[in-house]
């Protein structure tokens, strides 16, 4: 397979939407050399077999690595062979950069935990030659949060992926398993 141009595809969608299903489809269509990255935390049992069961179901040829914050802090010219990465999820990922925060943390704060680790996927993202499909979750369209943490996990989050949305060279949003092109 020819090695394309590379870019980035951002795909978002409600919890169970299909998005996974949408970019991991994609990059066995379009890939050759697939690096999956996790943010989920291994943090208890059925987490764990959560994980184990995405791996098993992926492609035995494609490399996973399970890195919930900070990612650029593994990347080397290892990754250089990758054409194809995909980032499963943004919304995790920006869990867990509010968790590792004080509790009194304010927006500010939280905005500035979250941008930090998109700005460095995006870094990157500009460094590699690889297309990314970068995987979030919408949470703007529900109700908001009767607690402070959800709060500033929704707006942080929204404020992420409207950064990211703003640099993409696609954006999908997925409903019931079906992609509407945003951006394109």
């Amino acid at each position: 397979m020819k090695r394309k141009e590379k870019r980035l595809i951002f795909v978002s969608g409600g919890a169970r939407s299909g998005k996974s299903t949408f970019v991991e489809n994609w990059a066995k269509k379009n890939g050759n050399n697939i690096l999956f990255i996790a943010t989920a935390e291994r943090i208890d049992e059925e987490m764990d077999q959560r994980i184990n069961d995405h791996i098993n179901n992926r492609p035995k040829s494609w490399d996973t690595l399970e890195k919930p914050l900070n990612i650029s802090e593994s990347f080397s010219d290892n990754f250089k062979k990758y054409d194809t990465i995909i980032l499963d999820c943004i919304n995790l990922l920006s869990s867990n950069a509010l968790l590792s925060l004080p509790k009194n943390s304010t927006q500010s704060d939280s905005d500035f935990a979250v941008m930090n680790q998109v700005d460095d996927i995006l870094k990157i993202y500009k460094n590699h030659q690889a297309t990314w499909l970068v995987v979030t979750n919408e949470v703007g369209l529900g109700l908001v949060p009767p607690y402070k943490l959800g709060r500033l996990f929704r707006d942080s989050l929204g404020r992420a992926n409207q950064k990211i949305a703003s640099v993409a060279d696609e954006v999908i949003f997925m409903v019931s398993g079906i992609p509407l092109y945003l951006k394109k």
